[in-house]
């Protein structure tokens, strides 16, 4: 028998197949040429999105060529303690910051107007040491203006450092402090004396924290109970290592400066 004969394709099948295969080809093309364009795209809309989102940080640390750092006490509750603390930090001629709520300036206005003279920062740490991210920017600039006017009229002194109570921010935080003229600090050094474990604990915990550096802030409390007697080898042991100690005034930049990720504050050239 001869071989069975394959019939040939007609016009129209050739025609089908081609357009199949057409069709088939701008689909695929299309479909590159979206990916192509989302992917250039879909960056540029992270970017801002992240932008619009982008949480704004206070003053955790500075960026800082010599061996400066700063100490800050925040002075909330009582002032048992306080004349002592003067007493040393005069003692070693150290000069710090202490943030201080409205009802601790009307509690203790001799205390604020000592500090005052003796060359110390007076700070703000609000009038009511609310949580302040729970608050509107209006409340906020309430909360810092109170304390504001309180100082001024005590002892003339214009405040333009803000610490918020619990380290508690948000970016409505940061807007209100700048807005009522005021920087925003935090600390990148926790003495951690308000756990009260002890003085030894309070001077390793500061002289060997993994962040002590160059442009370090240093969270202290004047009514801690161990902070007194911790003082003078905290002093120390931070100069036995190079480190000046001065006000975070003299510490942060006033003028154009950005800031990292981590809160460090870098000067504008």
């Amino acid at each position: 028998m001869g071989k069975k004969k394959v019939p040939e394709e007609t016009h129209e099948s050739i025609r089908d197949k081609v357009g199949f295969f057409i069709r088939t080809g701008i689909v695929v093309l299309s479909f590159l040429v979206i990916c192509a364009v989302g992917f250039k795209v879909l960056p540029m809309a992270i970017s801002v999105t992240n932008s619009a989102s982008t949480k704004k940080l206070p003053i955790y640390c500075v960026d800082e060529d010599e061996k400066k750092v700063a100490l800050s006490f925040d002075a909330a509750w009582g002032n048992e303690d306080t004349a002592d603390i003067l007493k040393i930090l005069e003692k070693h001629n150290v000069k710090v910051t202490f943030f201080m709520t409205g009802g601790w300036v009307e509690k203790f206005p001799e205390d604020v107007k000592a500090i005052a003279a003796a060359g110390h920062d007076l700070g703000n740490h609000s009038e009511n040491h609310k949580h302040m991210s729970q608050l509107s920017k209006e409340q906020n600039i309430e909360e810092i203006m109170k304390v504001h006017k309180k100082v001024k009229d005590l002892t003339g002194v214009e405040m333009n450092l803000f610490r918020p109570p619990y380290g508690d921010y948000n970016n409505t935080v940061v807007d209100a402090t700048k807005e009522a003229g005021y920087h925003c600090i935090q600390w990148d050094v926790d003495s951690l004396d308000w756990k009260d474990y002890g003085v030894d604990s309070i001077v390793k915990t500061v002289v060997n924290h993994k962040h002590l550096g160059n442009g370090s802030i240093i969270l202290m409390h004047n009514g801690a109970k161990f902070t007194k007697d911790a003082l003078e080898s905290i002093i120390t042991g931070l100069q036995e290592k190079g480190y000046e100690i001065v006000p975070i005034s003299q510490l942060i930049h006033t003028g154009d400066y950005y800031m990292d990720h981590e809160g460090r504050q870098f000067e504008k050239k």
